[in-house]
């Protein structure tokens, strides 16, 4: 069996993962198993290079605040501001500490130098203003949105005034007030002003599409485009915080879903633009529901990659990755019945498996699925081979 296993494996190169896709994907989604390993960023890194330069991907997508890329793809499109200062604002989940992060945004302001606009590489986040403890404040999407509409746009044609806005805002600690992960009577997502807040959302974004033709003349069709990510983040983030009020038990449920949609939303944006390679977790970007238990309970939902690929078709390609060890958090050789066990005994560090390719190489009993002793990693799960399109194996990840 290893010698079958071993003609699936190929060098990670971006020759070798476009010769396993029927034709150039518009996005291009490499998971990861677990966060914060540089050994793997550095992977992504390099794997970025090599599209750029062999396939024509001029843009990279990260599990990563959509607003707050914007200071990146700023810096690395126009040279705005310094190095420091974009890695410090323009990530979250404190993706800003990385030194593989630092050097990707290093290279793309290289690499974008003295380039013009049409061959420079471009940077998104595509997670929404979300982080664990709770959800931002509409504030930057909803008033970015209404700014730029009440310019261009008649005023009486506006559902509102910035003023009133700003009245049924508040105060931001409001909407970011942690206790109302948990409690959802902390929550200002059903009151009455939120619900308000909804419907002017929702009509102003309205406004931006009959609008369309009028604006892109105004402006630009790159002003209109970030205008719409302010109406999706706008919209999404009401939606959210009024899950987060909710008592019934879908709320996990509607909580974990809105944000794969909120990502889903903006990937499909991104691939108007061409193509592009996602990064984030997986989980995420699979084609397979995705689960996890919180607070007890078993949650299910469709991940941004599923909702993407239901729309996008052979457009959208996943390439998951797996590991073998990570010995500082205690996840050693992996047993040998396992999918990981059995790649992990093959003699390369790293390589990308043919996943379909696999399955028909693999004989009864077929792999069981591994189960990790730390929480921050999950093991790939071998029923989802059929819908990967290939599986990047790193044999060990060192501790940095």
């Amino acid at each position: 069996m290893a010698t079958d296993i071993k003609d699936t494996t190929h060098a990670v190169e971006a020759a070798a993962v476009m010769g396993l896709l029927q034709a150039r994907p518009r996005l291009l989604a490499l998971g990861e198993p677990t966060h914060g390993e540089d050994t793997l960023l550095d992977l992504r890194n390099e794997l970025f290079r090599q599209l750029v330069e062999q396939e024509g991907y001029r843009t990279i997508a990260i599990e990563s605040d959509c607003l707050m890329g914007l200071v990146v793809d700023e810096y690395v499109t126009t040279g705005t501001g310094t190095l420091d200062e974009v890695m410090e604002h323009g990530f979250s989940h404190g993706w800003g500490t990385s030194a593989a992060n630092r050097e990707l945004v290093r290279w793309m302001r290289a690499h974008n130098d003295d380039r013009p606009a049409s061959e420079q590489l471009r940077f998104a986040g595509f997670d929404g203003p979300l982080e664990i403890t709770g959800a931002a404040s509409p504030r930057q999407a909803l008033t970015a949105l209404h700014g730029y509409l009440s310019i261009r746009v008649e005023a009486d044609l506006l559902p509102c005034t910035a003023e009133t806005l700003d009245r049924l805002l508040g105060t931001d600690d409001r909407w970011t007030h942690p206790a109302a992960m948990m409690d959802p009577a902390q929550s200002v997502g059903q009151s009455a002003e939120a619900r308000e807040l909804r419907l002017l959302a929702d009509d102003l974004v309205a406004m931006l599409d009959t609008q369309t033709p009028h604006l892109i003349t105004a402006t630009s069709r790159e002003e209109w485009d970030r205008a719409r990510l302010y109406g999706r983040t706008a919209t999404g983030l009401l939606r959210y915080h009024f899950w987060m009020a909710d008592t019934s038990p879908a709320r996990m449920t509607w909580l974990v879903s809105l944000r794969d949609r909120m990502m889903a939303d903006n990937l499909l944006a991104l691939a108007e633009r061409g193509p592009t390679l996602l990064y984030a977790h997986n989980g995420h970007l699979q084609r397979d529901k995705s689960s996890m238990r919180m607070g007890g309970r078993p949650l299910e939902w469709w991940s941004a990659g599923a909702l993407v690929s239901a729309h996008l078709g052979e457009e959208y390609a996943f390439l998951a990755t797996a590991l073998g060890t990570i010995r500082h958090q205690g996840v050693d050789t992996p047993p040998p019945d396992t999918l990981e066990g059995l790649l992990y005994a093959l003699p390369e560090d790293r390589y990308i498996v043919d996943a379909s390719r696999l399955a028909t190489a693999l004989d009864d009993p077929r792999p069981v699925p591994r189960v990790s002793p730390w929480f921050g990693y999950a093991p790939f799960d071998p029923a989802h081979l059929a819908d990967s399109d290939g599986i990047v194996f790193v044999k060990d990840v060192p501790q940095t």
